[in-house]
């Protein structure tokens, strides 16, 4: 029974100052890095996932000019820019696998995002014999919610690491915590929160 680290999302964008900043993105970001220092060897495969957005169209809908935060939402992690590249805090030296999800459509989860050989993360896992999955990143309430509820949808036996998480608002960051809590996922600690 092999474990396996995701990192979701800790790109420019989702930090301070990015275009759909989280507060605490940066502090995440550095705690990742520290924790990957001291716990990397305790996992059989590390994989971090990136919005990657279209610079054409409104990605099925996802940007819009006015948005309304649920749906929809502003211009961001177009594929190729600062701000889809992950945040400088973030040492990736020790991330194996990459995934990309968006690509001209709504993506929440990781897992429905791909390799750059196309592999879902699904299949990467299963190859590499992970059966136990550690989720951190941002945001608690959309990405990690959606990756670990998939990750659990899919089979795996799921952890978030709270503590490696920053949520956007209190009320979603709660409801995420219950909802991933109801789905048989452990969570660990509490997130970075949102002021």
């Amino acid at each position: 029974m092999a474990t396996g680290l995701l990192i979701v999302d800790v790109q420019n964008d989702f930090v301070e100052g990015g275009a759909l900043g989280v507060d605490g993105g940066l502090a995440v970001a550095d705690r990742i890095t520290r924790f990957l220092d001291e716990h990397a060897d305790d996992y059989a495969l590390v994989a971090a996932s990136r919005d990657w957005h279209d610079a054409e169209g409104d990605n099925g809908g996802h940007f819009a000019a006015v948005p309304d935060f649920v749906d929809t939402w502003p211009v961001h992690c177009i594929a190729g820019t600062t701000g889809a590249e992950y945040a400088p805090g973030l040492d990736v030296s020790r991330v194996a696998v990459h995934v990309r999800k968006g690509q001209g459509r709504p993506s929440y989860s990781a897992f429905e995002g791909t390799t750059d050989d196309g592999r879902t993360l699904t299949e990467v896992l299963r190859a590499a014999g992970i059966t136990r999955l550690d989720v951190v990143g941002i945001a608690t309430d959309h990405c990690v919610r959606a990756s670990a509820l998939d990750a659990a949808r899919d089979g795996f036996e799921v952890r978030v690491l709270a503590g490696l998480t920053a949520g956007v608002a209190p009320d979603t960051t709660a409801a995420a915590l219950a909802a991933l809590a109801r789905a048989g996922v452990e969570v660990d600690g509490e997130p970075i929160r949102p002021n």
